[in-house]
């Protein structure tokens, strides 16, 4: 498979724009400028480390997730077309989610927002945040958090890095989390440049948190049927005029799955 930059840009950008990692770092930001409301150096300072921390995990667990993947591509051969064509499904199917977001919202989509059984927890360990070190702290604990609603986008590009291996694929890590956390360090400087308020992210976010989901949607499916394409001539099935591949079977599963939402949303 040929690695390309706009790929990984790409799925990078989806994670950036992620309401739930958004939502997490204004949270960090309310809570520490109740606790220190005229010290912005140190809320600057508390919003680099709490970034920091989160690049940081960020970082090992793709490094984690690339190893696994390689160490199993070395030792079980020819099961690299199957690894690309069951995440081009995962992806699709996590695109077209995204989208159905977009159509018909609903808070805390499994994959795609922070599950909301899960978001007085977090928002009360943020709640205690005041100082550098704390802030470091939690965004090494909450970054468990973020995992299942950032993870789509971060597996999928580790599965186009997995064929370099751990080293060859670190300069792209450090580039694809660079581009995830740009949006912190933005609304970090912001506020402390005056720029901006953190309660007026906050509302940024929700007004337009269904066009967030629709552009990761998109991406997401552009990708999925990106990688189907790379699998299909490894496990194509010929039945008459029909071909079975993962670039046909990605293609049927995204009317198959905006039908089952459609079905799913008129009982509820």
């Amino acid at each position: 498979m040929e690695l390309t930059i706009p790929a990984i840009v790409s799925l990078a950008a989806v994670d950036a724009i992620n309401p739930c990692a958004l939502a997490v770092l204004t949270l960090m930001l309310i809570a520490f400028l109740t606790h220190n409301p005229k010290e912005k150096i140190k809320a600057l300072f508390a919003g680099l480390s709490f970034t920091l921390a989160v690049y940081l995990i960020y970082l090992l667990y793709a490094i984690i997730l690339i190893y696994v993947l390689h160490a199993s591509t070395e030792i079980f051969g020819g099961i690299e077309g199957w690894v690309y064509g069951g995440f081009s499904l995962f992806a699709i199917a996590l695109g077209c989610f995204n989208i159905k977001d977009f159509i018909w919202y609903k808070p805390g989509g499994l994959l795609r927002e922070m599950p909301m059984s899960w978001r007085p927890k977090v928002k009360k360990i943020l709640s205690g945040v005041a100082s550098v070190k704390g802030a470091f702290g939690v965004g090494v604990f909450v970054t468990l958090f973020l995992l299942p609603c950032t993870m789509g986008p971060l597996v999928t590009a580790c599965v186009l890095l997995m064929k370099l291996g751990v080293l060859n694929a670190l300069p792209w890590l450090l580039l694809y989390n660079m581009i995830f956390v740009s949006p912190m360090l933005a609304i970090t400087f912001g506020i402390y440049g005056g720029l901006l308020l953190v309660e007026n992210v906050s509302e940024w976010k929700e007004r337009n948190i269904k066009y967030l989901h629709l552009i990761a949607g998109l991406i997401m499916v552009g990708i999925g049927i990106y990688l189907a394409w790379e699998a299909e001539n490894i496990f194509s099935i010929p039945l008459g005029i029909f071909e079975l591949n993962f670039l046909n079977l990605g293609i049927i599963e995204i009317p198959l799955l905006f039908l089952i939402i459609y079905l799913l949303s008129r009982k509820s």
